[in-house]
């Protein structure tokens, strides 16, 4: 946190203001308006993470389209071909590429936020500024190629003659609620992995374990109506089922989405908490 105060100054001249940084005092001082007030860094760390990400590669963009389209393709042949299975009546390649589109941005984005902090490093230890603009412009900086690969998902919705309902409204919620997961969870990875560097090791196999626990290559319906609520606790759980239902139709999520919500705001609210308290200690540790 910082605080201006007037120092003395000669007589007949105006005081300078003097900028103190300190450490914020308490468990629940979050100081999310102090976002909005460095939003011009954020939005530097945001193209800068773009123009990186796409530096000197032959594809560029086509990378988003490729990985939900290749992945789909494979899911199409093993899971809806030879394992026969079921998607709501939906054709497969569309529902499961409808599943991957949510979890792409999710899993790109907590990889980033996740590691967010040790890769700025330089810039944590030489100029002051809320810390917690780093990991937000990783998770933010995903969007991009969302927004690319939605593009061929519509195209496929126009190709099976798939026509989204009124349920589509929802849809921005749903794409908040992936990116509010993938903030959450990465919160507490960023911080951790300041500390301890290993952490760093442990996101590839979170996401993959993560992945498979992940209704994208089926449907939640095979879990029984008795641990669907549990089920929830799962947030990509309710981001994908939700997703799918706000496109191609269907029956709503219900407990599921709203056991999902509900572990995403504590897992919000818990990892806002801890990543202030440790900041203080990043510039020292990093």
């Amino acid at each position: 946190m910082s605080t201006t105060v007037a120092s003395p100054a000669p007589a007949g001249r105006q005081p300078v203001p003097i900028t103190r940084i300190a450490p914020g005092k308490g468990w629940l001082s979050l100081k999310l308006g102090q976002i909005w007030e460095y939003r011009d860094l954020l939005y530097f760390l945001v193209w800068r993470d773009i123009k990186v990400r796409y530096k000197q590669t032959v594809l560029g963009a086509a990378w988003a389209i490729l990985q939900p389209l290749l992945t789909m393709i494979v899911f199409s042949i093993f899971f809806g071909k030879l394992a026969g299975i079921k998607s709501d009546g939906l054709p497969y390649p569309i529902f499961a590429f409808c599943g991957l589109l949510p979890w792409q941005l999710f899993a790109y984005a907590l990889n980033e936020s996740g590691n967010s902090l040790v890769a700025n490093r330089g810039l944590i230890t030489k100029v002051y500024f809320p810390r917690l603009v780093i990991p937000i412009a990783a998770v933010v900086a995903g969007l991009v190629d969302f927004a690319i690969a939605f593009v061929v998902l519509l195209g496929l919705m126009a190709w099976y003659g798939i026509v989204p309902g009124i349920a589509i409204v929802t849809l921005p919620l749903f794409v908040a609620f992936a990116v509010l997961t993938a903030l959450a969870v990465g919160l507490w990875l960023s911080a951790l992995n300041v500390e301890f560097r290993d952490v760093r090791y442990t996101i590839p196999f979170l996401t993959q374990f993560w992945f498979f626990l992940t209704p994208i290559a089926y449907t939640s319906r095979y879990i029984p109506d008795a641990f669907r609520p549990f089920y929830g606790l799962n947030p990509m759980a309710g981001v994908v089922e939700g997703f799918r239902w706000a496109l191609l139709g269907g029956p709503a999520p219900g407990p599921l989405l709203a056991v999902s919500a509900i572990t995403v705001a504590i897992l919000l609210l818990t990892g806002l908490i801890y990543f202030r308290r440790m900041e203080r200690t990043f510039a020292d540790v990093i």
